[in-house]
């Protein structure tokens, strides 16, 4: 187990981070509108292959790497943690440079959001239980008056409180939405800040942090993101969406909203277990920038032709109305759309 010394965040550390945090939800909020809860009703098959490989496949993952890689129980819980999270606006920037469809990614994101409420406290209970234990019986080997139990209300509240400027964020949509885009590029540029902050803050107080960090958590926080990628792909592939949808919700099972556990962290678990839970997350939120970053560069260049053709319908439809639909010849539909050559007719 890593020895902290002092906390990992001080009390101003810890406010700061928590105004960062709330103007990125804000911004997330000021991304979403009604209509992309209706969609996710409206068109639920994509929305629940999301749903089931963000609370289903992560979870597991996460407890799979946790066992494995034998991580102390509170790194372990912190990274169930981490597999638990809804995904944030993050994927949907990558689903958008990855030639992914942003409109699935926004509707899981809306979705995954208001679902965590309920799937969080539940997935820890059911994933982290064991960990839970081991830490109580040490505390109480150690003399304490207490034991250790997961604060599922503390998280619930927690996450209430998190996802209220989301609401605030959509009101200021509805209303205004010029100030509502600047809201939503400012979350995007606050979360590498956030990132940076975290980095210098655990540089300046614990530079020898990096150094003594075993290489299982590394591992763990690389892994989960790289595993979440993967199995995400081809579990989409498996139900048999379209090209477009597989990457969106690649990303978007890759890419967990780090900053929801940042707060849930800091407002949920008492110190010494906090600093030693805050240090994983940490370094899963940088790692997942680079991985997310390769992945989405390398489904550019793979999804480029399937691309290409969804927009050339959607062109073909503004010009000669919603009923036309294009016949491709076979030789020009890509591999990876072959099976999918009648749905480019309803497309």
């Amino acid at each position: 187990m890593i020895e902290i010394d002092r906390e990992l965040l001080n009390a101003g550390d810890q406010a700061l981070l928590a105004i960062m945090i709330l103007i990125i939800m804000f911004g997330m909020g000021a991304s979403l509108t009604p209509r992309d809860f209706s969609d996710a009703l409206r068109r639920p098959k994509g929305v629940i292959i999301g749903f089931l490989s963000q609370f289903g496949l992560m979870p597991l993952i996460a407890l799979g790497l946790a066992l494995l890689l034998r991580l102390p129980p509170p790194q372990a819980i912190a990274l169930i943690m981490v597999g638990c999270l809804p995904g944030g606006t993050t994927s949907n920037m990558f689903a958008y440079f990855a030639r992914g469809s942003v409109a699935l990614s926004i509707s899981m994101t809306a979705a995954s959001t208001v679902l965590a409420l309920i799937m969080m406290p539940l997935l820890l209970d059911l994933y982290a239980s064991g960990f839970a234990k081991q830490i109580d019986e040490a505390m109480l080997a150690e003399g304490a008056e207490t034991g250790f139990v997961i604060p599922h209300i503390n998280i619930v509240i927690s996450l209430f409180l998190v996802l209220l400027p989301v609401g605030g964020g959509m009101i200021l949509r509805r209303f205004s939405p010029g100030w509502a885009k600047t809201a939503e590029d400012t979350a995007g540029f606050m979360a590498v800040i956030v990132i940076l902050f975290l980095l210098g803050s655990v540089a300046i107080r614990h530079g020898a942090l990096f150094v003594v960090t075993p290489w299982t958590l590394y591992a763990g926080a690389i892994t989960l993101s790289l595993a979440g990628f993967a199995f995400g792909f081809g579990f989409a592939a498996l139900w048999r969406v379209e090209p477009r949808q597989q990457r969106a919700i690649s990303l978007e099972t890759g890419i967990q909203n780090g900053p929801i556990a940042f707060a849930v962290i800091l407002l949920s678990f008492e110190e010494p277990l906090r600093s030693q839970m805050l240090w994983l997350p940490i370094l899963y939120s940088t790692s997942v920038v680079i991985t997310s970053s390769l992945v989405t560069l390398r489904f550019r260049k793979t999804g480029a032709a399937d691309d290409a053709i969804f927009r050339n319908n959607r062109v073909h439809r503004r010009l000669f109305g919603e009923t036309f639909r294009t016949a491709y010849p076979p030789s020009v539909i890509p591999r990876n759309l072959k099976r999918f050559h009648e749905s480019l007719r309803r497309d």
